[in-house]
């Protein structure tokens, strides 16, 4: 069975974020195995500039590039990535199943990763290029992930 990994910055604190992921991460069972790995944030300063920025990017990306799990297929989300409609993401995961046992999935936090992590990175795709907080972000990777596997075993799944 596929083992997909979430890494992300960030606790979740809303309720009704933590219930859709819990339900999405119940619904994926039934399809791999999912394991979310929830990385602390760093504090970010009132006055930020862009050596105290890339500091932050550089100890969370840091954070993130030791756990990522060896021989796993690396999905950066980033803004400047690829956009996919859902049945392309089907297909996209699909196609990496055949080459790869795991696949990890990287979800930055406020400020996003740097550079070197964003190199290591097998593929970097993007859900919109409008902004959105982080712990949404991961509530639409599960259902994306969730529709692909209905899209690629002929499940009915409302479009």
């Amino acid at each position: 069975m596929l083992k997909i990994n979430i890494l992300c910055v960030g606790k979740i604190k809303e309720n009704y974020l933590k219930e859709a992921i819990a339900e999405y991460s119940k619904r994926l069972s039934k399809y791999c195995n999912l394991n979310i790995i929830e990385l602390p944030d760093s504090p970010i300063p009132e006055k930020l500039n862009p050596s105290i920025e890339n500091k932050i990017k550089d100890t969370e990306s840091s954070l993130i590039m030791e756990h990522i799990p060896k021989d796993s297929f690396k999905i950066c989300l980033d803004l400047q990535g690829k956009s996919y409609s859902s049945e392309q993401f089907a297909d996209f995961i699909n196609d990496i199943q055949l080459t790869n046992s795991s696949i990890s999935f990287i979800i930055g936090g406020s400020l996003g990763v740097n550079e070197k992590l964003k190199n290591i990175c097998n593929e970097k795709i993007s859900f919109s290029k409008m902004t959105f907080p982080h712990q949404l972000i991961r509530v639409f990777l599960l259902e994306q992930l969730f529709r692909s596997f209905k899209i690629n075993n002929n499940e009915k799944y409302h479009h």
